[in-house]
């Protein structure tokens, strides 16, 4: 048997996100490949041959595949497809908007965002916000896999030597045209990657007090900046600044999460951290029931209070 994974790359850096499915991928299949699309794409494809456990990269570079529009990403991936048994991508924005396209074409069921694998056939996912977790078996010939890559150690990414395989771009309609990306440039460590996390809730109050109180805390300790779903539905942030079901998912290191109550949709985007903090005035807070430390307090006196004694 052999995987495929898709990798998750911006034409310059391969994603950790692509680590982790070659993780899971190994656990499906003796062989693992990585397809790298995209445009100029010789750096990740070099980033892609270290990994461990990847027998070959195959490179497909193109100008008009430089935006990873998933029509024609869905096409290079078909393309390539015949003769593996698992296609895996990370369970990200992109590999959500692609893999669906490529089951369809392929007319087989698609396997998301799982978080075990025990058979090659046999998978474990996420359902009801979290709140259980399903077995499901594919009897499908081809498996189409999104990845939840909190689930999943990073594979090593040095010490492999795959080689590389050069395809040309298929070309189909154009049925879809890039416009423009809106990017928010930060300093800090991606939300995703971070191994340290600070978010805050509707309980701030505000945007300013966002910045007067979570900033500073999340400054001390060199970490991402996160929040709920309230918070960013009253303004507080930017949508991509969202942890949960409907945002982002995060597994860091130490998730400390602020005037937040912990709402089933929350907890599903957050409760994999490794040391969880809360700090909340109500001690009925379900947050507190997934903390391993939990602050009943004022967030206004303790937040600061515990910024100036890091």
């Amino acid at each position: 048997m052999a995987a495929l994974i898709i990798a998750e790359h911006d034409n310059v850096t391969l994603k950790s996100s692509t680590l982790s499915a070659v993780t899971a991928a190994s656990l499906c299949a003796t062989e693992v490949d990585v397809l790298v699309v995209g445009f100029n794409v010789d750096t990740v494809v070099s980033q892609a041959t270290l990994i461990s456990n990847v027998r070959k990269v195959i490179q497909i570079d193109s100008p008009h595949l430089a935006d990873h529009l998933a029509e024609p990403l869905a096409l290079q991936i078909l393309n390539v497809a015949n003769g593996y048994t698992h296609l895996l991508a990370p369970s990200t924005a992109n590999g959500k908007n692609v893999m669906p396209r490529v089951a369809a074409k392929l007319n087989v069921g698609q396997i998301s965002d799982i978080t075990k694998v025990e058979t090659p056939d046999i998978f474990e996912r996420p359902i009801y916000a979290g709140n259980a977790i399903a077995t499901v078996q594919s009897n499908d010939n081809v498996k189409v896999i999104t990845v939840r890559v909190t689930g999943f150690d990073p594979s090593p990414s040095v010490g492999g030597a795959a080689s590389i395989e050069k395809k040309d771009a298929v070309q189909g309609a154009r049925k879809s045209a890039f416009v423009s990306r809106d990017l928010t440039q930060s300093d800090r460590p991606e939300l995703t990657a971070a191994k340290r996390v600070v978010s805050g809730g509707r309980g701030l109050g505000s945007g300013e007090k966002y910045q007067e109180i979570i900033v500073p805390l999340a400054d001390k300790i060199g970490a991402a900046l996160g929040a709920s779903r309230a918070a960013v539905d009253a303004g507080y942030v930017p949508n991509d600044y969202q942890v949960g079901q409907t945002g982002k998912i995060v597994a860091p290191e130490l998730y400390v999460a602020v005037a937040i109550s912990g709402a089933i949709q929350h907890l599903a985007g957050m409760k994999d951290s490794k040391v969880i903090v809360a700090i909340n005035k109500d001690p009925e807070a379900p947050i507190f029931s997934v903390a391993d430390y939990g602050l009943v307090a004022d967030l206004f006196a303790a937040v600061p209070e515990l910024t100036q004694a890091i």
